[in-house]
């Protein structure tokens, strides 16, 4: 079947991100049989009480600040052997908070400091940086904001610098608020897939492993060998350990030492959390790939493995064209099935390489919790299809260059499913991203009716679960925006503003409600009218193909003729000099006569003619055979026409019209609700 040239341009991006996609996805799994095996175990040994700085890099975290320090101190490790240095770069009460906690341990003899920068160049590697100018110790320990070492971290952790090569130990985070909320559990998934499976696989081999920004102990030589924390990229965890390991030093990954840290509860922060990995790491392989390409020490392996861990968050942008093309390629009536005649056999594809392999990793993983685990996957799967959007723009942030701006994931001390913190400080507003998020919704809406219109309703479900994603993420966005005073700003009165920001909220949320159901409506109505007459003639122009029947070819033919006219009412008309109709044609810019509806209904009419003629002659006559041959070619000819003429009904003058005004009502109720937060946030600073 012949393919006009936009269909096979989408169809080869399709198949080329499907291939490049399954490749990280085997990849991944190979990293899963390698977690399994158990080669190079280090056993820990007596290494003594080294000296030791720990360093806690901390920026504007009022709620978490207080038990971070508190937890460091209750370290058991002798006193004269540990140094703390609280890196806090804050500008706001975080300030005053941490230092009445500092000097309250320097009374009891802790070797403690309060390092006040004065600015945050460079953010937190440039913390990370200045830090080690004064640090003189032979360990270098870190611990973010939110997390929670356990008194006995340290002599367990610090026995396992058992080799000289060994430059970074680093341990596993745990959840301390995993079952919050849905968003908490998937990340907490996703985090123990990254720690069981990437992380354990890299360590118990030669592969390049990376430091994961925390809970974890450097050497300090290794740091200084390494050429330091650089803050050229938005990960500089991930930048200082893979130079180490260009360097010769070893990382080692302990899952069995397992350091609590707080999840990300709203949605916000998490996007921004995910933001910040993804362009980071893209932001590595453009520095890094070229030197590990060519650096002679490392082997072809860890090469191949360090390309794919620094550039697998193109993955995303593979989704979301994929997301893109399968719609358009289901209404170009092209054959997706891993075997044309078996389509059940598509779906299972996707199942085995998906949610079946990954429910028996998470199998191997979790022993006899793993059914309570498996049930999270679903969740899971929603949260990354809905994340790709927002990874995406990271991506391209990092290939175009974009300045980079160090965005912390604000936590607010929430561990208990009762916890509230939406109106805590730090509560992120949602992003322009929210506005794309809604889009793909609405395309997949859209796409998942053109899968069921074109008979291919086996692709409806891999359509909806993406769906679904972009729906949720958008909606959890939008509701986890405060739209209210802080908690201590409660006692004053609501303001008439505050009421009306309200209001204006309540109705904001309404309307994108109503935008994005008049606009799914709309779009399910202009296919049936537009594009499914268009497919209906595609089929009968099929049926004259496969038929040799001449009263069932000019039922055929009468059917495209009364569709045609369906369609022919929708495209606007082209007249000469005299006032005569001369086309009608879908293109309506750069239009040729191949799509010209006028002159393909005039063909019709002559196969109606010529059919007409053929039913009188006998069918054992060479006129009879001479006269079929020359109909199918027709049909063949203006199936090809009916094919090239469809996408350009959905980018109609008209289409394009709506589609404009669709998008600039979405886009007036964000500026609303925008300018409602500007207000409420200068009411926070002024008090009224």
């Amino acid at each position: 079947m012949a393919i006009n040239p936009f269909t096979q341009l989408v169809f080869d991006l399709f198949i080329l991100s499907a291939i490049i996609i399954t490749a990280y996805t085997c990849n991944f799994y190979y990293l899963a049989f390698l977690s399994r095996k158990r080669k190079d175990v280090l056993s820990p040994t007596d290494w003594g009480t080294p000296s030791i700085t720990i360093q806690l890099p901390i920026y504007n975290e009022k709620y978490v600040a207080k038990r971070l320090v508190d937890s460091v101190c209750h370290l058991d490790y002798p006193q004269n052997k540990m140094r703390i240095m609280v890196l806090d770069d804050s500008d706001d009460d975080t300030v005053e908070l941490l230092g009445e906690v500092v000097n309250d341990y320097k009374k009891k003899g802790f070797h403690i400091e309060h390092v006040r920068r004065g600015t945050r160049k460079g953010y937190k590697a440039g913390a990370l940086k200045y830090a080690m100018q004064s640090t003189d110790t032979e360990l270098v320990a870190i611990f973010d904001a939110d997390f929670i070492p356990p008194t006995w971290f340290l002599k367990r952790a610090i026995p396992h610098f058992s080799k000289p090569t060994i430059g970074l130990v680093q341990c596993r985070w745990g959840h301390v608020n995993e079952n919050y909320s849905a968003i908490t559990q998937a990340q907490a998934l996703s985090l123990d897939f990254h720690f069981l499976i990437e992380q354990k696989a890299k360590s118990n081999s030669h592969l390049f492993m990376n430091f994961n920004g925390t809970a974890g102990i450097w050497k300090r030589s290794c740091i200084e060998d390494a050429g330091g924390w650089h803050t050229a990229t938005l990960v500089e965890d991930l930048d200082l350990s893979y130079r180490a390991q260009m360097k010769g030093w070893k990382c080692v990954f302990l899952p069995d030492i397992v350091v609590d840290a707080e999840l990300p509860v709203q949605m916000n922060a998490a996007k921004r959390q995910q933001f910040r990995w993804a362009k980071g790491s893209i932001q590595c392989a453009i520095k890094l790939l070229t030197d590990i390409a060519l650096k002679r020490k490392v082997a072809i392996e860890a090469k191949i493995q360090a390309f794919i861990q620094l550039t697998r968050h193109i993955v995303y942008p593979l989704m979301l064209i994929q997301f893109l093309a399968l719609p358009i390629l289901l209404a170009g009536n092209v054959n997706l099935y891993v075997i044309s005649f078996l389509p059940a056999l598509t779906i299972a594809t996707y199942l085995a390489m998906g949610p079946g392999a990954y429910i028996m990793i998470i199998q191997s993983m979790y022993h006899k919790s793993w059914k309570s685990k498996a049930k999270i996957l679903p969740a899971l799967l929603i949260y990354n299809a809905g994340m790709s959007v927002n990874n995406t723009v990271a991506v391209f942030d990092a290939v175009l260059g974009k300045k980079n701006e160090f965005l912390r994931t604000p936590k607010y001390g929430v561990l208990k499913t009762k916890d509230d913190w939406k109106d805590n400080a730090y509560n992120l507003p949602f992003s322009q991203v929210t506005l794309l998020e809604i889009f793909f919704g609405v395309y997949g809406i859209l796409g998942i009716f053109i899968s069921i219109f074109s008979n291919n309703p086996i692709f409806a479900p891999i359509i909806g679960l993406q769906t679904i994603g972009f729906f949720y993420i958008a909606y959890m966005s939008l509701s986890h925006t405060r739209f209210k005073r802080n908690k201590s700003s409660n006692t004053v009165p609501k303001t008439k503003k505050e009421k009306m920001a309200h209001t204006v909220y309540k109705l904001s949320m309404i309307g994108i409600v109503a935008i994005i159901i008049f606009g799914g409506f709309m779009a399910i109505n202009g296919y049936n009218t537009d594009i499914y007459p268009l497919d209906r003639i595609r089929g009968h122009l099929d049926g004259i193909v496969g038929s040799s029947d001449p009263t069932a070819i000019r039922n055929h033919l009468l059917a495209i003729q009364t569709d045609l006219a369906i369609v022919m009412e929708k495209v606007p008309e082209v007249t000469d000099a005299n006032g005569e109709i001369i086309s009608k044609n879908p293109v309506w810019i750069f239009a040729t006569e191949s799509t010209n509806l006028l002159r393909i209904q005039n063909d019709v009419n002559t196969m109606i003619a010529s059919i007409d003629k053929i039913s009188t002659v006998p069918k054992d006559s060479s006129a009879y055979h001479t006269g079929m041959l020359d109909l199918n070619d027709r049909a063949l000819l203006l199936r090809t026409n009916i094919m090239d003429a469809t996408p350009y009904m959905y980018v109609s003058v008209a289409n394009i019209m709506f589609g404009t005004i669709w998008i600039a009502g979405i886009l007036g109720i964000f500026a609303a609700l925008k300018r409602k937060k500007e207000q409420l946030k200068l009411a926070d600073e002024t008090g009224v």
